[in-house]
């Protein structure tokens, strides 16, 4: 956008530049970051910020706690579950046993695409709730418990 045009509605070509890139993506599945839309449209935060609040108020998008907006395609199915009950779920995906390494704070938030003080965050609950043992600076977290479905509810 350039600096010339009227700041009245700016957030709205924001909003339909973005739905533009989604409808041609169609494997996009994380809206590009808040820093990077006002970088390519040369906007300020709060235009920004309006931009993405018409892509949630379309249902185009919606806010992710402690990661990217998320794309809503329709039809598509996405776990919206809290995320130490997805970590959690490896336990029993991949068949771990009590006392076994459980992977590191690094490798899930690569897994799930979340940055590593989100995961800790995670861990810390499942480490509270009893089912990982925590390990402490350069030790690996173990499995303590085998969580149950009711467990996690």
């Amino acid at each position: 956008m350039s600096q010339q045009s009227s700041p009245r509605g700016t957030f709205l070509k924001v909003a339909d530049a973005v739905k533009a890139r989604i409808a041609t993506d169609p494997d996009m599945t994380e809206l590009p970051s808040l820093a990077e839309v006002m970088r390519d449209h040369e906007v300020s935060r709060g235009v920004a910020l309006r931009a993405f609040g018409v892509l949630r108020q379309e249902g185009v998008a919606e806010p992710v706690p402690g990661e990217r907006w998320r794309v809503v395609r329709a039809g598509a199915r996405v776990d919206r579950r809290p995320l130490h009950e997805r970590i959690a779920d490896i336990i029993t995906a991949e068949a771990l046993e009590v006392g076994e390494a459980f992977p590191s704070a690094s490798t899930l938030a690569d897994r799930f695409g979340v940055s590593r003080p989100t995961v800790t965050k995670a861990l810390e609950k499942l480490e509270a709730a009893g089912v990982l043992a925590g390990g402490g600076q350069g030790r690996a977290r173990t499995v303590r418990a085998v969580p149950m479905r009711e467990e996690r509810s």
